[in-house]
């Protein structure tokens, strides 16, 4: 898709909108297109912020964005992904190569340690069954408590969520964030 099917609202924006486009940002940044374009309906944009998981969680952070950049690209949401990867990526320490396997690996990838490749295959399960079988969730359960195993699938299914959105709305990629690699590279954007 080439086009927005739904364009993001521009400013100047009414007061209440405004303020609440303002809690999704760092001061002085514009609000993401994403956001803007969840504005066309106030009420879905304020829950939209309620859901969000990006606070410290009971997950390590480095986790959560695993997580989220295997979520966006299963389901083939670069915006999502390309945002992500551009603001979380290499604050949680995720190497080039780690980012690109999210992507274009499986969940043996050699990018991934074990708790990780447990991570992919878990949103794997998730985006390609709707649940996870009885091995999986018994190595699951080894390395996370009953708290985290909620948080990871919530997170996954709100990413999913987000995918959708960002994918039917034809949200427009986000200049200077990261994209889709090609030929083996990965480019984190300019932020």
């Amino acid at each position: 898709m080439t086009t927005s099917r739904i364009e993001p609202l521009e400013p100047p924006f009414e007061p209440e909108l405004a303020a609440e486009l303002a809690r999704f940002m760092p001061p002085g940044m514009e609000p993401l297109r994403l956001f803007r374009t969840l504005a066309h309906n106030p009420r879905v944009l304020s829950r939209f912020r309620g859901g969000s998981l990006l606070d410290r969680g009971s997950i390590t952070r480095r986790e959560r964005e695993i997580v989220i950049l295997r979520t966006c690209a299963r389901c083939g949401s670069e915006y999502e992904w390309g945002v992500h990867v551009t603001f979380f990526a290499e604050r949680v320490g995720l190497a080039k190569e780690e980012v690109a396997a999210t992507l274009l690996g499986a969940a043996d990838d050699p990018a991934f340690g074990p708790n990780e490749a447990r991570l992919i295959r878990l949103v794997d399960a998730l985006h390609d069954t709707a649940t996870v079988d009885d091995a999986l969730w018994r190595e699951l359960e080894e390395a996370y408590e009953p708290a985290q195993l909620i948080e990871l699938l919530v997170l996954a299914g709100f990413y999913h969520m987000v995918s959708f959105v960002t994918n039917a709305a034809g949200v427009a990629l986000e200049p200077g964030a990261a994209r889709f690699p090609t030929a083996g590279s990965v480019s984190t954007g300019s932020t």
